[in-house]
């Protein structure tokens, strides 16, 4: 806006002068003063607005990249074929079981970030980070101790923790973007003294002024980078989840783990004191003389053996002590046994079914692919503001403000004052090819990442049923192996004590017995963890 002042005529004068220029003409109703000087400024306002409808035409529109998506999953029918008896559902068109289907899924949070309290509305919303819910589909497994430490975790690690600053960090990022489409307001006080160099004079100033300033945004350039950083936020969040995803998974396979582990420690103290009580007896049979001392070496060595095979169990059980201290936000060592109750042994219960759901569906259930996706959509609204950053730009900057040599009379006589830019960045043309060009080479990229992506969760799947079928055909021989193998220790003992056969060959006997029982439980191990790579791969409760 302007201010206009009459001048003020001199004392005693009260005619035209003849010289001077006639008077304007009164205005007419519905005109106003100084309005001329503004007419080519709204006029370009007007036309550049106008232009600005279409700023919806320049931007890309999105349509997911082509996805090879098969119809069913090939492993389903090896599980099918194979019998998978701890999965009776097989793939997801069987009828899911009671355990699936009639029970609602409990499930787990991951707690979020509070918002900021400072008392600025937008910096709240942009600060806020929503609690995250799961599943639980750990809690199939049927273990109250295990379901505990894994809501402990959810609290407590620290991987899971910055994960959720990082989606802070990306929310705020998306709020200065936003931020950027609103008028930005600033203000300005100064003052100044000066003298001269010989002392007869000294001058001082001071002003104020307020200013905002607004940059149209007539092809949605603005709205692109804004775009852009909130899909990375949801890519960010996405992150979050597959984090949680995967922590859980390393928890629960190092829970079965411990099990396995404790279980095979009770083997071995089991095959130790036995093989004590058998150098007991071939020593007592070589002080009689009816044994050579070849057969008290042959079962010292074997007691010797087992011992030693010992301390590696013992280790790998400190190692996953300390491992999952590490998750739980523990110092490792500082407290050998941090949770209440270790599991002693594998679960042996059968389990729920795991139906497989359909390839498609993986789009909607893994979080990596979501964050895959949001960053392909992320990548392609930055390359819509690279381009239309080459588009003409309009600004509007409106000041007001004062100066005076009191600093009280600063605002006595306000001057405010309007003022517009057109920026025309095409005329560079070498540099705006190139980045468009780049801005479209990335999307490229993004494109075939987010494929990649795709084709990496069929084939975890695929992989998981494969092993799934495998792991189930391989009990039954293996629990076959097992019992003959039993049978044939127990024959062998007979024979050695009536003295028909060799110590070695009684001795042999055990080692197979010994090999059989650690294959049926590392294939035990396998099935369990099995279900958690397949959960895993299928971004959760599979078929939920």
């Amino acid at each position: 806006m302007t201010q206009t002042t009459a001048p003020r005529r001199a004392p005693g004068i009260g005619a035209r002068h003849p010289h001077a220029p006639a008077p304007a003409a009164p205005a007419r109703p519905g005109e106003v003063r100084g309005a001329r000087p503004f007419a080519p400024l709204a006029l370009a306002l007007a036309a550049l607005l106008a232009l600005g409808g279409c700023a919806g035409l320049a931007r890309s529109g999105y349509e997911r990249p082509a996805l090879a998506v098969p119809s069913r999953w090939s492993g389903a029918n090896a599980c099918t074929a194979a019998g998978c008896g701890r999965d009776p559902a097989g793939q997801g068109g069987a009828a899911p079981t009671a355990t699936t289907a009639a029970t609602a899924p409990p499930t787990a949070t991951i707690p979020g970030l509070a918002p900021d309290d400072s008392g600025n509305a937008r910096l709240a919303r942009a600060s806020e980070v929503p609690a995250l819910a799961l599943d639980g589909w750990w809690r199939d497994l049927g273990d109250p101790a295990l379901d505990g430490l894994i809501d402990r975790l959810l609290v407590r690690n620290n991987d899971l923790a910055a994960a959720t600053q990082r989606v802070r960090q990306a929310r705020l990022s998306a709020g200065l973007q936003a931020d950027a489409l609103v008028p930005a307001a600033s203000a300005s006080l100064s003052g100044t003294r000066g003298r001269s160099l010989s002392g007869q004079g000294r001058t001082r100033s001071n002003a104020a002024s307020a200013s905002l300033a607004w940059e149209a945004d007539l092809w949605g350039r603005l709205a692109a980078s804004r775009d852009a950083a909130d899909w990375e936020a949801r890519a960010t969040d996405a992150d979050r989840a597959a984090t949680a995803l995967s922590l859980v998974g390393t928890a629960a396979s190092l829970w079965l783990d411990l099990g396995y582990v404790n279980e095979r420690i009770a083997l071995g103290e089991a095959n130790i004191a036995n093989a004590r009580r058998v150098l007991e007896l071939v020593q007592l049979q070589y002080r009689a003389g009816s044994v050579s001392s070849l057969e008290v070496d042959e079962a010292r060595q074997t007691l010797a053996a087992l011992e030693a095979a010992q301390t590696s169990w013992l280790l790998e059980r400190d190692q996953d002590r300390h491992a999952f201290s590490i998750l739980l936000d523990l110092a490792p060592g500082a407290d050998a046994n941090p949770w209440a109750a270790e599991p002693r042994r594998l679960p042996e219960a059968a389990l729920p079914a795991i139906p497989a759901g359909l390839p498609a569906e993986l789009l909607a259930r893994r979080p990596d692919l979501a964050a895959a996706e949001a960053r392909l959509r992320s990548t392609l609204a930055s390359a819509d503001a690279t381009r239309l950053g080459y588009y003409p730009r309009f600004s509007l900057t409106g000041t007001l403000g004062g100066s005076s040599a009191a600093l009280a009379d600063v605002l006595a006589n306000p001057v405010a004052t309007l003022g517009a830019g057109l920026t025309l960045p095409f005329l560079q043309q070498t540099e705006r090819q190139l980045a468009v060009a780049s801005g479209r080479a990335a999307y490229a990229e993004a494109v075939a990442s987010f494929r990649q992506s795709f084709l990496s969760a069929l084939a975890d799947v695929e992989d998981a049923l494969s092993a799934r079928a495998q792991y189930e055909a391989r009990a039954r021989p293996l629990e076959e192996s097992l019992a003959a193998a039993r049978r044939a220790e127990a024959a062998y003992e007979l024979r050695y004590r009536a003295g028909s056969v060799a110590l070695r060959t009684w001795l042999d006997a055990q080692r197979t017995r010994r090999d059989a029982e650690a294959a049926l439980a590392a294939n035990r191990l396998d099935r369990l963890l099995n279900r958690i790579a397949l959960h895993q791969a299928l971004g959760g409760r599979a078929g939920g």
